[in-house]
């Protein structure tokens, strides 16, 4: 598949989901609660890892791209390339929700931002007061869990390929029930810095922490999958070559 055709899936894929997840949030949060969310996410995984799954292979996520990459199944120079069309995407996303919020009388609390601390537990009564690291750990080992089900699912010795798409939004789904209490939920560098950009204050103050969290966690599982016995798809082949 040629590289333009990839970054205008992942441009896409990642607009979806910031629109189809933080706007939920923003739109409908009061009704759906932390539940209906969680699922709005996940729900938009399943959808792009269907839709265009096969073209980039929906990372919507430079947390995931990284992770691939640690893992050895792309190269530097695509996952820069992923990185870009992610972050444009989500920011168009998070554009739009905040233009459909201006022309109507919505508050948008704190625009389906990631933050942590009191700035967080402020937003409603059902959010956690965590300081940094708590907020930082939450972070870096829910992605780790996220990228180790992405790499195990789509691992071309995997039996059950198809159920790929699912089995990453259900995962995904698990991890916002975890930590939307905590940190309104990241594992996503993207997702991060668009929201960020419109909220301001302290959750761009504290954007460093779920931009380097998701990272440090992505990459540790992209090194802990080859330990597992993981591997891409040019090592899979040679080692085959040789049985």
């Amino acid at each position: 598949m040629k590289t333009c055709n990839k970054f205008f899936a992942e441009l896409l894929g990642t607009f979806v989901l910031v629109f189809g997840g933080c706007g939920a949030a923003v739109f409908a949060g009061r009704t759906l609660g932390f539940l209906g969310v969680a699922l709005a996410f996940g729900l938009t995984v399943v959808a792009m890892a269907y839709g265009i799954g096969h073209i980039s292979g929906a990372h919507l996520n430079p947390a995931v791209s990284f992770g691939v990459w640690a893992n050895g199944r792309m190269s530097l120079k695509e996952m820069l390339i992923y990185w870009a069309a992610q972050i444009i995407g989500a920011i168009v996303a998070a554009a739009l929700i905040y233009a459909i919020v201006k022309c109507g009388d919505i508050n948008p609390g704190n625009f389906a931002a990631n933050d942590y601390g009191q700035d967080l537990a402020n937003c409603g009564k059902f959010y956690l007061n965590i300081n940094a690291c708590g907020a930082f750990i939450t972070e870096a080992v829910l992605t780790f869990v996220f990228l180790m089900v992405i790499l195990g699912v789509t691992d071309d010795r995997h039996a059950n390929g198809k159920f790929a798409g699912l089995a990453i939004g259900l995962t995904l789904v698990l991890i916002h029930l975890i930590s939307i209490p905590l940190t309104n939920t990241s594992v996503n560098p993207a997702r991060s810095i668009s929201q960020a950009i419109f909220a301001g204050g302290s959750a761009l103050t504290h954007l460093w922490l779920f931009i380097v969290a998701p990272l440090v966690g992505a990459g540790l599982a992209g090194l802990a999958y080859k330990c597992l016995g993981g591997c891409c798809k040019e090592d899979c082949k040679k080692e085959c070559k040789k049985d």
